[in-house]
């Protein structure tokens, strides 16, 4: 990225960065767009980020009757605790998983590329629900133009292989340079681990880095499937944490869910009217690290625009105890809201 850009054009991009929610993120580029120096040091950029406008602006815009592309949408807002897309190469059983953890009805079948369009599903969580959108297989032999755009809302991914297929570690490679370019780059550091993105271009405005499991799906169809993942990972030179899977017979299904769930650093939060019980059943859903006025904002701008104070049940404090806004909230706590 030049060196030379504006204030405004770097809060925009770091705005851009953060953002999940794809109308979100439309409305940084545009911002970018209107903010950055319009000169021959930045055409570049300048173009790269007018396609990137275009391409989400059409995808936000959905099915049309007329134009240069009909069919369902492939950019999904976030919903749940967090979204987690399934990628994979072909013939992995991703959809047939998918259709399993979500009870979605993403097309399942043989031959390659039965899905064409990415599907979200929800997996529940104890009184949580995590996103779970299925991926078009990713391949040279099977173009998605719009897969950086689809993976933009994620949190994190589940790369779904199948270790008893032959082609398996080069079709993963594959898969690897495929996002690259793309400017999607997938990593074995999840955000509790906090480890250096070494593999990132920091100026590169468009990387998108995303936190990867592998799921070893089919691993009833394989005899030792200890030793091909021994394997894979020599061979390979990745590491990412596996759960072994089996959509076929549900192994490894509840681990999966409990694992994203920790690893995503979901922390729940109920809230309470003053004088009345909590709300048990519909927990706030927030990050690891996140503060009384994360929850005040979530729960409506104006409640954080006007907080005064907070009281807390849990979190190690003694029940009912007043809290600031910068209080770092626990998974579990329950939390009475006060404002001015």
């Amino acid at each position: 990225m030049p060196t030379n850009v504006s204030p405004e054009y770097k809060k925009a991009e770091d705005a851009f960065r953060r953002a999940r929610d794809p109308q979100e993120k439309l409305e940084y580029l545009r911002e970018m767009h209107r903010t950055i120096p319009k000169h021959k040091g930045t055409e570049h950029l300048q173009a790269d980020i007018k396609t990137r406008i275009k391409e989400l602006t059409d995808e936000l815009a959905g099915p049309r009757k007329r134009g240069a592309r009909t069919g369902p949408p492939t950019v999904f807002r976030p919903e749940g605790a967090a979204q987690v897309a399934l990628i994979g190469p072909p013939n992995t059983g991703k959809s047939a998983l998918h259709a399993r953890l979500t009870g979605s009805h993403t097309p399942v079948g043989e031959h390659p590329y039965a899905s064409q369009w990415p599907t979200p599903g929800m997996l529940p969580y104890d009184d949580i629900g995590i996103q779970l959108v299925d991926v078009p297989s990713v391949a040279t032999t099977h173009e998605i133009p719009w897969i950086a755009n689809t993976l933009g809302p994620a949190d994190a991914a589940c790369l779904v292989i199948d270790l008893g297929h032959a082609g398996c570690m080069a079709e993963v490679v594959e898969l690897h340079d495929i996002l690259a370019a793309r400017h999607v780059y997938l990593s074995a550091a999840w955000p509790v681990d906090d480890a250096p993105d070494d593999e990132i271009d920091s100026d590169d405005p468009f990387a998108r880095k995303l936190p990867t499991v592998i799921v070893a799906n089919r691993a009833d169809e394989i005899d030792d499937i200890d030793g091909e993942l021994e394997v894979f990972r020599e061979l390979t030179g990745y590491g990412y944490d596996t759960i072994v899977t089996s959509a076929e017979t549900g192994q490894g299904l509840d681990e999966l869910a409990e694992w994203l769930f920790r690893h995503l650093g979901v922390v729940r939060v109920y809230t309470k009217i003053p004088h009345q019980p909590p709300d048990m059943g519909s927990p706030n859903t927030l990050r690891t690290g996140d503060t009384v006025l994360d929850l005040a904002r979530l729960v409506h701008k104006d409640l954080a625009a006007g907080f005064h104070h907070a009281r807390l049940w849990g979190g190690g404090t003694f029940d009912g105890q007043q809290v600031g806004a910068d209080h770092v909230l626990h998974d579990g706590d329950i939390v009475e809201l006060h404002s001015t």
